[in-house]
């Protein structure tokens, strides 16, 4: 969707790339909208009028597909029921991080609810209901075998997984010869393998029909939800049972986001009414952790949580769940449990609400620190490999499983190339790898199947266990092998990707309002950045502690003024812009509200001198 504007760009220290114009039939078919706006939508593929309607106006009635067009969910609906009806054992098998958690405790809100409306009497006293949340660093990814063992000795009759289970064929299989169904629920790609299960529910499976592949884990989960709360209104229409769907979506919100899913089609439907909820949340854990982390404007920690009040409408956003609350969500799973976060999210207890989110903030706290110390580590063993491959490979001894997802990403993010980042620890060697759109890592890993104990993920990001130690040189060499081969004619300069070229006065308070209807804002519908040409510096000064950061007030060619601000950029910039001086400015638009005023904040992304 992006190319390159012209070859100045290329000797920034960013590779600007500009999206193309919106063609002229476009435009045609849009006249009441703005050119920019336009050009906005059409950067998102939004070229017809059910797409844009769908977009700017989500309707939560509508826009939501219905959950038994997957091939799976009428069976899957119908096995449940009757485990539910007949008092039979269900176990949940969820995942660790934050999407896991979230589905999970979709899963079991809707699930604890049929039972207690359906469950027999007579079956009252067992414990019909149980959750099973694998430990990272022990048991690993998904199913796993001495786990089942245990199902098996507990007599559970159903398991649902939920963000897991498409890779594990062998363990399903296992659960089949001891009389287990299993449905699983999952987004991940389809493997080599496809596991035997009762039932199978992932849009990304290739046979699947469902109209929307791109949901999170937690949007499977809230799919097969709302498939069972259709069945239970057949059984009982006097129970609120679109309350209980709609209170769900704050969960829905979490993992959507957390798991960094595109926020376009049925995933921008169940945010945007997802964080409406999240905003009023009636779950003690997350009013808790806002209050402790001072997340949403809910610094009120000394009144404690009988006193939490709802956020300020709207303070809770998309950039709330990716960088303060999954975060310490995915705490507990990389440094502990993942039972800790979990319990947050259901706990109907305050105290132990306010415990969890203590616990989830210190943990939290801890694990920034040694993601720190690695990213650090592992830096210096990649930086003799920047000449000669594409893919950055590092090995380290009894690096924490739980960050080195976490690492890779920060050393992609920094030199813009695939990485896996693996640690050896009791003799067994485990990776977790990031990747550009560039470059399929779960494909690659697909490849050299026959070296992995178990493996899965997204083209974007992956996860595995070699079955040999011993196999780690030859790992290596091959995926390294692989990315070589694919990115050989590509640019890894890291993009700056800008929507539009505009002039100064098109940055308006109707344009604020337009991109505040563009929220929420997230992969695939980021914060737009725009471009001004040849602006020229009428005043520049550096403010803010210790002179880092840089306000300019520019000029454009008709004579309108325009006041930028660009924060931690005056190291870069010092002494090479002065005044009269002619730029180039990326930027995005925000606001700024200080003592009751309010102005219109033009936040410099990147800049660059034009040649005299």
């Amino acid at each position: 969707m992006y190319c390159v504007l012209g070859t100045t760009y290329y000797n920034m220290p960013k590779n600007w790339q500009v999206a193309p114009v919106a063609p002229t039939e476009i435009k045609a078919k849009f006249p009441e909208l703005s050119p920019v706006v336009l050009q906005l939508l059409y950067n998102r593929g939004l070229d017809s009028q059910e797409k844009v309607d769908e977009f700017l106006n989500p309707d939560y009635e509508q826009d939501l597909h219905d959950p038994f067009l997957f091939k799976d969910m009428k069976k899957a609906v119908k096995r449940i029921m009757a485990a539910v009806k007949k008092g039979e054992k269900i176990l949940v098998h969820g995942d660790y991080d934050a999407d896991g958690v979230s589905s999970s405790a979709v899963m079991t809100s809707v699930l604890q609810k049929l039972i207690e409306k359906f469950r027999p009497e007579e079956a009252i006293h067992e414990l019909p209901l149980q959750i099973y949340i694998p430990h990272r660093e022990k048991e690993g990814y998904g199913l796993n075998v001495e786990a089942v063992k245990g199902f098996i000795k507990d007599k559970i009759n159903l398991i649902i997984t939920v963000d897991c289970g498409i890779a594990n064929a062998a363990e399903i299989n296992l659960c089949n010869q001891a009389g287990i169904d299993v449905i699983v629920t999952d987004h991940h790609s389809q493997p080599l393998e496809l596991p035997q299960s009762f039932a199978l529910i992932d849009p990304k499976v290739e046979k699947e029909k469902y109209p929307f592949r791109e949901l999170a884990g937690a949007g499977v989960a809230f799919k097969v939800a709302q498939a069972l709360i259709k069945e239970a209104k057949k059984l009982d229409d006097q129970e609120n049972w679109e309350g209980l769907e709609k209170w769900l979506l704050d969960l829905v919100a979490i993992g959507t986001v957390a798991d960094c899913s595109p926020l376009l089609g049925e995933n921008r439907t169940l945010v945007k009414y997802g964080l409406v909820v999240l905003n009023k949340t009636p779950r003690l854990g997350l009013q808790a952790l806002f209050l402790k982390a001072a997340i949403g404007g809910n610094n009120r920690i000394n009144g404690g949580l009988k006193d939490y009040l709802p956020t300020k409408a709207g303070w809770l956003n998309t950039y709330s769940i990716a960088f303060q609350i999954s975060p310490r969500l995915n705490a507990a799973g990389r440094l502990g449990h993942a039972n800790t976060a979990y319990r947050l999210l259901i706990t109907t207890d305050r105290s132990e609400a306010e415990d969890m989110a203590d616990l989830l903030n210190q943990t939290n706290s801890q694990r920034q620190v040694l993601t720190d110390r690695l990213t650090e580590e592992v830096r210096q063993k990649v930086e003799t490999s920047l000449k000669t491959e594409k893919l950055l490979f590092a090995l380290g001894k009894d690096w924490p499983l739980g960050v080195i997802g976490l690492v890779a990403g920060k050393i992609m993010d920094q030199y813009n190339r695939p990485v896996i980042v693996a640690s050896e620890n009791d003799g067994e060697i485990v990776g977790s790898g990031r990747s550009l759109p560039a470059f399929n890592v779960i494909e690659a890993l697909q490849q050299l199947d026959y070296l992995f104990a178990n493996y899965g993920g997204h083209p974007a990001a992956c996860g595995f266990t070699l079955k040999d130690k011993n196999d780690l040189a030859k790992f290596k060499k091959e995926i390294q092998q692989s990315a070589n081969k694919n990115l050989v004619d590509k640019d890894l300069t890291k993009a700056l990707l800008v929507e539009a070229v505009v002039d100064l006065e098109e940055v308006t308070w109707s344009l604020y309002d337009s991109l505040n209807n563009m929220e929420p804002f997230g992969d695939s519908n980021p914060r737009p950045k725009f471009l001004v040409q040849s602006v020229e510096v009428e005043a520049l000064e550096p403010v803010g502690k210790d002179n880092l950061h840089l306000r300019l007030l520019v000029k454009q060619k008709n004579g309108l003024l325009r006041k930028f601000i660009g924060f931690g950029i005056m190291p870069e910039h010092n002494n090479k812009i002065k005044k009269g001086d002619r730029v180039d400015i990326v930027f995005d638009v925000g606001v700024n509200e200080w003592n009751g005023n309010r102005e219109l904040q033009l936040k410099v992304i990147d800049l660059e001198k034009k040649d005299e």
